[in-house]
């Protein structure tokens, strides 16, 4: 036996042995609600806090109001369909629509993310990915969603 074939058997023989062992570990099929639930929460809360939508407000952020008012109901009606798709994931007959739904809701975070960063006005890229970490963090966890759907 070469040093070359032994140092392989070795490998396969350790690879082999880690793979028993992560094949023991249970499947954990609802882990998307760690992600889904915390998303959800922060989205509702900053939604709520923006009732009632008024022009004062809109006019604090220097927006207009119409574009106030989609982000106040834009962030509500995330929060609560993320949810309410993650509990229609469990019905085979509307698993198809709460998918859809997820969709919808993380492309409606993204968008609602970017509008957010855009308003601080970073001054460059590597200035949002430092230190605007929170919603860099709601940024990914609705394009997760977007992208993954209930297929999570």
């Amino acid at each position: 036996m070469t040093k070359r074939s032994g140092v392989k058997t070795f490998l396969g023989a350790r690879v082999k042995h880690m793979s028993n062992i992560f094949s023991r570990i249970p499947e954990f099929c609802l882990s998307h609600w760690l992600l889904r639930i915390p998303l959800a929460i922060v989205f509702i809360q900053q939604g709520l806090s923006k009732f009632p939508v008024t022009l004062e407000d809109a006019q604090s952020f220097e927006l207009p109001y119409l574009v106030w008012w989609i982000v106040a109901y834009g962030e509500l009606g995330a929060g609560v369909g993320l949810l309410v798709a993650g509990l229609l994931a469990s019905w085979t007959w509307s698993s198809g629509i709460g998918d859809m739904l997820t969709r919808f809701c993380g492309i409606t975070i993204c968008s609602i993310m970017t509008g957010v960063i855009w308003v601080g006005q970073p001054e460059s890229f590597w200035d949002v990915i430092l230190y605007d970490n929170l919603h860099v963090f709601l940024w990914v966890g609705g394009l997760f969603f977007a992208l993954r759907g209930n297929r999570t």
